[in-house]
């Protein structure tokens, strides 16, 4: 059974639900106290669902529970408008810890800046094999140290797309300028390691010289790749000789 949700309800309690879509569209509020109401909580309770796919502003908290089942997740999780001098609404640590034991794991461009502004400490994630990153150039990739460090036996990490906007704490997943206090790139210890990556694939790749860049420095990085893909950009098909050959030149870390 599935359930598509679009629509203001922000609980969801099934114990034979096993495919869930929610995308929750909810008004602002006429003031603070109606918006806090509004943006509350998040509930999810179900014990066989395998399969969420969860879009929305962020909520002030989540009670994702009794998901042992869950498999697979999509998430599309958007920070509201950020004012200056105010702290950002939401705190997505507890939906992070109620899906910590899924193998596959889809993250939206939104979602990456979510996990870094609003989630107070990463769980691991045990038993997530599959990775999935969108990447566009208005968010950042300041949470993907992390996220790599906390998914231990991550076999297959998918980007679609490598540009990304350049911050100071991308760092060492990156091949962005590096920090000022980090000028000899050398000294400093990549997440991407420890990362036991085997496949590593990148969609709609443009060829340009950052991402260039961005895939050298996997290549340079990742130990125990076995298998790269990138698909081309279909804007650039005509220089899939040309890229190709490019990308073959780039030094490889990995023996395998």
């Amino acid at each position: 059974s599935s359930i598509n949700m679009l629509s203001a309800a922000t609980s969801v309690k099934s114990a034979s639900i096993k495919r869930l879509v929610v995308s929750v569209d909810m008004p602002y509020g006429s003031d603070k106290e109606s918006f806090e109401q509004f943006h509350n909580q998040s509930y999810v309770k179900a014990p066989s669902l395998v399969y969420l796919d969860y879009s929305g502003h962020v909520f002030m908290d989540y009670r994702f529970v009794d998901l042992d089942s869950l498999a697979q997740v999509r998430l599309n999780l958007k920070l509201w408008d950020r004012k200056p001098n105010k702290p950002i609404f939401g705190d997505v640590t507890k939906l992070a810890a109620g899906i910590s034991n899924i193998t596959t794991l889809h993250l939206s461009p939104d979602s990456l800046e979510a996990f870094h502004f609003c989630c107070k400490y990463m769980p691991v994630f045990n038993n997530l094999l599959n990775l999935y990153i969108e990447s566009n150039k208005k968010n950042g990739w300041q949470v993907m140290p992390l996220l790599l460090k906390s998914c231990p036996h991550l076999h297959t990490l998918l980007l679609k797309g490598l540009v990304h906007r350049v911050t100071d704490k991308c760092g060492d997943a990156c091949a962005c300028p590096p920090n000022k206090k980090h000028k000899n790139k050398s000294k400093v210890i990549s997440c991407l390691w420890t990362c036991q990556v085997k496949v590593l694939e990148i969609l709609e790749y443009g060829g340009s010289f950052q991402e260039l860049k961005q895939v050298r420095h996997f290549l340079g990085k990742l130990e125990c790749l076995e298998t790269v893909r990138v698909g081309i950009d279909s804007d650039n098909k005509s220089n899939n000789m040309f890229l190709r050959a490019n990308l073959l030149t780039l030094p490889i870390v990995s023996s395998n």
